[in-house]
C-alpha cells in the first residue's frame, strides 16, 4: 500500500480531486499467477510432459533473463470480460465519449520488460528502461505487432508497463492484443522504473528508448519461440510525436514498418508552443503551461542547458514546477491555468521565443516530419482539439505533399469534431481497421 500526491492537471490520467492524498492498494494478482504457472508447471512434470511455453517461461516473482541486457517479468493475465469491459465502460468513462470498439477473442498476458539502452544527448551514456510486452494468449506462435507510443502523463507509473494505471495503453491492449497483436510500449526515459529524468519530448531519447524496447521485445518473443514480424506503430499526443520520430529512426535503419499512425500529433513542437503563445485560441487547454514546464527542464537536464528552466518560468511558479517535473508531491492549484502567468513575458514575443536558448533547441531538435517518409503515415486529427490545431494536426502532410509533385505516403484524417481525448478514442478503432487491411 502507498501513498501518492495528485499532481498537474493531466491531459491523459487526470486524479478526481488535485491536491488530494490517494491511497493505492496493490492487490497480489502477480503472485495469483505466479502460483498458477507454478501449478500447470508442476502437473506437467508429473505428467511427463513438457509444461507449455507460455505458462513455463516467466514467473511473476522470479524475472527471466534473455541477455545480459534485457529480462522479463509476468505482471498479469486480463481475460476476454476484462478487455471488453476497458472497451465497453472504462475507455468511455476516461476518453469522454462513446466509441464502438471490436470486441476481444482472447485473453492477453502482459509481461514487464527491463532492457539497456543508451541516453544519446549524453554522449550515449548506459542506462535501463522499460516498457510493456503484451502477448495474445492463444496457441498462435506469430502475430502482428503494434508499438504503443503514450501519451503525456505526470506520474511515473501511468506508463505501459503499469498498465492498470495507464487508460490509453488500456485501450491499446484491449482492442489490438485482445485480437490478436502483439502490443509493445515504452515507458520512455525518465518514467516507469527509469532512473534518469524525464526526457519529455527529447527526440533522441525518444528515439532510442522506442527502438530498444523494440529489439528487447523481438529478444523476448524469440525466447519464447514466437514471432511478430510485421510492425506497426501507433501513438497519441505526446505519443504521435515519438511514434513519427521513432518511424523516422527505424526507417534510416533499415527496419521495415508496415503502417504507422497517430492521434494528436505535435509533429513540430515549436509550431504548437509558438501557437499557444503568439495566437491563443479560445478552446486552449488550461493544463498547457505544464507542457512549458516539462520541456524546459528536460530540455536543461538533456542538452545541458543550466538554468533553462528558470529562464522561461516565472520565480513565483519555479518551485512548484520544478517538483511537478521531478514526480515529487506538488499541490496541482499552485500551478497557473494562465500561460501568462506562468511563462516570463518576454516570451510572448514572437522574436524573443525564436532566438532563446529555448526557443532554438525547440526549433532545431523537436519536429518529426522533415524527412522523406517512405511508410505509409495516417495522421488523424479532431477538428476541436483543445491542444492540438487542424493545422498541426495536417501539418505532416502538407510538408510531404509540397514536395516537388508530392509524397502521397502521408495522409492527414479528421476525427471530426473530437476534443484531444476524444480524437485517440476515435482514432484507435480507425487505426485497426487499416491496419487489418495492410
Amino acid at each position: 500500500m502507498s501513498k501518492i500526491k495528485s499532481g498537474s492537471i493531466d491531459p491523459a490520467f487526470p486524479l478526481p480531486y488535485p491536491g488530494c492524498t490517494y491511497i493505492v492498494i496493490k492487490a497480489p494478482l502477480e503472485q495469483s499467477v505466479s502460483r498458477l504457472i507454478q501449478t500447470f508447471t508442476t502437473i506437467a512434470l508429473l505428467l511427463g510432459v513438457a509444461a507449455p511455453a507460455q505458462f513455463a517461461l516467466a514467473d511473476s516473482s522470479s524475472p527471466v533473463q534473455v541477455s545480459s541486457g534485457v529480462n522479463y517479468e509476468l505482471i498479469g493475465r486480463w481475460d476476454v470480460d476484462k478487455l471488453n469491459q476497458i472497451l465497453q465502460v472504462d475507455t468511455p468513462k476516461f476518453l469522454g465519449v462513446s466509441v464502438t470498439y471490436t470486441p476481444a477473442r482472447n485473453a492477453v498476458r502482459l509481461y514487464r520488460v527491463v532492457y539497456a539502452s543508451v541516453v544519446p544527448e549524453r554522449g550515449n551514456k548506459p542506462t535501463v528502461a522499460t516498457g510493456l510486452l503484451a502477448i495474445p494468449d492463444t496457441k498462435d506462435t506469430s502475430f502482428p505487432m503494434l508499438s504503443y507510443q503514450h501519451g503525456t502523463v505526470y506520474g511515473k507509473e501511468q506508463v505501459p508497463s503499469f498498465p492498470d494505471q495507464s487508460p490509453e495503453t488500456q485501450l491499446a491492449i484491449a482492442q489490438f492484443a485482445g485480437q490478436g497483436y502483439v502490443v509493445i510500449g515504452a515507458d520512455y526515459f525518465g518514467m516507469g522504473l527509469s532512473k534518469e529524468p524525464e526526457g519529455y519530448m527529447v527526440k533522441g531519447s525518444h528515439q532510442q528508448a522506442t527502438y530498444d524496447m523494440l529489439m528487447a521485445g523481438r529478444a523476448v518473443l524469440d525466447h519464447m519461440s514466437l514471432a511478430a514480424p510485421k510492425l506497426f506503430l501507433g501513438g497519441w499526443s505526446q505519443g504521435g510525436f515519438v511514434t513519427m520520430a521513432f518511424l523516422e529512426k527505424l526507417e534510416r535503419a533499415g527496419v521495415p514498418v508496415a503502417a504507422a499512425a497517430t492521434a494528436s500529433a505535435p509533429v513540430d513542437v515549436f509550431v504548437a508552443l509558438s501557437g499557444f503563445l503568439d495566437f491563443p485560441r479560445k478552446n486552449d487547454a488550461d493544463w498547457v503551461p505544464t507542457l512549458f514546464i516539462l520541456s524546459s527542464f528536460a530540455f536543461e537536464n538533456y542538452y545541458g542547458v543550466p538554468g533553462l528552466a528558470r529562464s522561461v518560468i516565472n520565480d513565483a511558479y519555479y518551485d512548484v514546477s520544478r517538483k511537478a517535473y521531478e514526480k515529487q508531491p506538488f499541490d496541482a492549484s499552485q500551478i497557473p491555468t494562465d500561460l501568462h502567468k506562468l511563462v516570463r513575458h518576454e516570451y510572448f514575443d514572437p522574436q524573443f521565443f525564436a532566438a532563446s536558448a529555448y526557443g532554438r533547441l525547440v526549433a532545431e531538435k523537436a519536429q518529426a516530419y522533415r524527412w522523406i517518409i517512405k511508410s505509409p503515415v495516417r495522421n488523424y486529427y479532431g477538428e476541436a482539439d483543445e491542444a492540438i490545431s487542424t493545422g498541426l494536426g495536417q501539418l505532416a502532410m502538407t510538408y510531404q505533399h509540397a514536395i516537388g509533385s508530392g509524397n502521397g505516403q502521408v495522409e492527414a484524417i479528421s476525427t471530426g469534431s473530437t476534443s484531444h481525448r476524444g480524437t485517440y478514442a476515435t482514432a484507435v478503432p480507425q487505426w485497426k481497421i487499416w491496419f487489418d487491411g495492410l
